[in-house]
């Protein structure tokens, strides 16, 4: 085999499966990308058996074939070479020579015959725009349990519908759900458990994407999903097991709700947070007289305490929560003004995107602490 590709091109792709690629597997060729060369394209493949990527790149061919490289020591060199085009060229015994410029370079490969076979993608069932799926995904995968032996909640439930789509995850102490409207409509009903692995690929997708409106074909069969946007193909492994009934877990009404501004909300925790116990993260957040206080302490440091002006008029009410819950929501939410919805100490939180504009719901539940 042998191509000549743009330096540039071969960066951004191979950027793309860095994600996917195994580092500390015991299968030594799951640490390779897959060149396949032919036509005028040349298409790399990344796998860890859970997670695959695949995409192409244009490329003068000269004689097709495939073969296997480390990714890693392959981006990391590559990444070093001055800009222009690159030559590679496989021999009988797998070692791949890159030639740029006046740069000369054998690498090691292994036979394409032992890497796996990525499964191929069904009929698509619905349509999603990258930059509508992206942004659901940055408002819920930090909600995702981070303890492996709950790896129901090791991913987010995505449920589509025929005009809406639906992102939810938890951890057990919060919970985070998205739903949309799809512009591109005609999706079929279908429910998956998505990894969070997966779902950060999907992000990186999207900040690469030029056009945010770009179709990804959304498909599933009986173990995978899979994401087509252009020339470059997802694919998940599913979580199997059952994710938590949601519906119940969101409370049905409050009795109080105060709205703030995202920003100062944000800076305040931020600050007071310093003060607050590293495991727990504990603060409290008190709504009294026209006023928001938010207060922590440790006894060997310090204390801190911040008040906000907002509009509330009903009984003190004064609750513990994990700083870093109420954070992260205030990092991920675009909007200026956000909600705070509680009834009192011992009932769960619920933070909302707030003012005119809105045209999505996102509702954010925070579990209360005892401080």
């Amino acid at each position: 085999m042998e191509f000549t590709v743009s330096k540039a091109d071969l960066v951004r792709e191979l950027n793309l499966s860095q994600g996917v690629v195994e580092k500390k597997t015991t299968i030594p060729i799951l640490s390779n990308v897959l060149l396949e060369a032919s036509g005028d394209r040349l298409s790399l493949t990344a796998t860890d058996l859970e997670l695959g990527i695949r995409c192409a790149s244009p490329t003068k061919v000269k004689s097709a074939g495939a073969g296997t490289i480390p990714a890693k020591k392959l981006l990391d060199y590559v990444r070093l070479l001055p800009d222009g085009e690159v030559n590679f060229k496989f021999s009988d015994n797998h070692w791949a020579t890159i030639t740029c410029g006046r740069s000369r370079t054998r690498i090691a490969g292994m036979s394409r015959e032992s890497y796996p076979e990525l499964p191929q993608m069904p009929a698509p069932l619905a349509q999603l725009p990258i930059g509508l799926l992206s942004s659901m995904i940055a408002k819920a995968i930090f909600a995702i349990s981070a303890e492996e032996s709950r790896f129901t909640l090791n991913g987010a439930l995505l449920v589509l519908a025929e005009n809406a789509v639906t992102l939810v995850s938890t951890d057990g102490h919060r919970l985070a759900m998205v739903e949309c409207d799809n512009p591109l409509g005609n999706a079929a009903s279908y429910r998956a458990l998505l990894p969070r692995k997966a779902m950060a690929e999907l992000l990186k997708l999207g900040s690469d994407a030029e056009d945010k409106s770009a179709p990804v074909d959304f498909a599933g069969d009986d173990n995978h999903l899979f994401f087509q946007l252009g020339s470059r193909l997802l694919i998940s492994r599913k979580l199997t097991g059952n994710f938590p009934d949601y519906e119940r877990v969101l409370p049905k009404a409050h009795s109080h709700s105060v709205e703030v501004d995202r920003e100062e909300f944000r800076a305040a925790i931020e600050r007071v947070s310093q003060f607050a116990d590293e495991r727990s993260r504990a603060i409290k957040v008190r709504f009294a007289d026209n006023e928001a206080t938010i207060h922590s302490s440790l006894s060997e440091s310090g204390e801190s305490e911040e008040s906000l002006a907002v509009e509330y008029g009903g009984p003190t009410v004064e609750i513990g929560f994990n700083a870093q819950y109420l954070l992260e929501f205030l990092r991920a939410v675009p909007e200026a003004k956000v909600a705070f919805h509680f009834k009192d100490a011992q009932s769960a939180g619920e933070l909302t995107p707030s003012g005119e504009g809105v045209d999505y719901k996102y509702r954010y539940v925070v579990m209360p602490m005892r401080i």
